[in-house]
C-alpha cells in the first residue's frame, strides 16, 4: 500500500464533473488498484472524498497523477502542488493464516446463544433448555426452554434488541402456538441492550424481557446483588 501525503488540487471527471481545491489531503493507493483520497476534517474524514475502484490504470509523471478506470471514461486528475510524504508499506495477502484479514466480533448474537444455551437460568429462573435452533415454518427459535413447572418458553436472543425484535418474536410464537401440545407457549426476549420502545411493545404482547450481561455469562465478574422488600 502506498499512502502519499500532499498539498493538491483534483479533477474528477465521467459520470459528473467535480473539483477539489488546493489542500492537503492523504492519497491512498492499493495494491488491487482501489485509489482513495482522503481529508483530516469535518465528516469527510471518516470516508473519502474520492475514490476509484479496481480496475484502474494509474499513471504519475512529475507533479501529476492520473488515475482512470481500465473501461469508461471516470478518471481522477491530481495535480501535486507539494508532497509532504510518500511511503508504501508491504500489507501481507489476505489468505495467508497470520494475515490478520478476518474481523473477530465480540459478544455476536451466535456467542449470546451458546452461553446462554448452556447457562438458561438467565433467561428466567428453573429455565432449563430443550433445544436449540427450535425449528418452525418461518425461521428457528434461538432457545427452546421449559420451566420448573414444565410450561414451554420460547427464547429470541439479541445483542440490541428494537421492535422488529418483538414482531420477530411475536411471529414464531404465533407458529409454535398452532401445536395443540405447545399452546401455551410463552415468549422470552433476552438481550444485552433492549429499546424503549421494544419493551413497552413486549409487555403489551405479554413477551418478557431480560437484560443479559455478557461479562456475568463468562464468569468474568459476579452479577449485581438485587435487595427485595419483604
Amino acid at each position: 500500500m502506498r499512502l502519499m501525503v500532499a498539498r493538491c488540487s483534483i479533477d474528477y471527471s465521467g459520470r459528473l464533473t467535480t473539483h477539489l481545491a488546493e489542500a492537503t489531503r492523504l492519497l491512498m493507493l492499493k495494491a488491487d488498484g482501489t485509489f482513495m483520497v482522503w481529508s483530516d476534517h469535518g465528516s469527510q474524514s471518516v470516508k473519502p472524498l474520492n475514490w476509484m475502484t479496481p480496475p484502474t490504470v494509474i499513471e504519475e509523471e512529475p507533479g501529476r497523477l492520473l488515475v482512470r478506470k481500465r473501461s469508461g471514461d471516470d478518471r481522477l486528475d491530481i495535480a501535486l502542488h507539494e508532497v509532504l510524504s510518500d511511503v508504501t508499506h508491504e500489507m501481507a495477502p489476505v489468505d495467508l493464516p497470520d494475515a490478520g484479514h478476518a474481523l473477530s466480533k465480540d459478544g455476536v448474537e451466535t456467542h449470546l446463544q451458546e452461553l446462554l444455551a448452556e447457562q438458561p437460568h438467565w433467561c428466567g429462573e428453573g429455565f432449563r433448555l430443550v433445544r436449540r435452533e427450535w425449528a418452525t415454518d418461518i425461521g428457528p427459535v434461538d432457545l427452546m426452554c421449559r420451566d420448573a413447572a414444565g410450561c414451554w418458553i420460547a427464547v429470541e436472543i439479541k445483542r440490541v434488541a428494537g421492535i422488529e425484535a418483538v414482531e420477530q418474536l411475536t411471529r414464531y410464537l404465533q407458529r409454535i402456538q398452532l401445536d395443540p401440545e405447545l399452546g401455551d407457549c410463552r415468549g422470552v426476549l433476552a438481550a444485552q441492550v433492549i429499546k424503549p420502545q421494544a419493551r413497552v411493545l413486549a409487555g403489551a404482547r405479554g413477551i418478557a424481557c431480560v437484560d443479559i450481561d455478557l461479562a456475568v455469562l463468562r464468569g468474568e465478574r459476579e452479577p449485581d446483588l438485587r435487595l427485595f422488600a419483604a
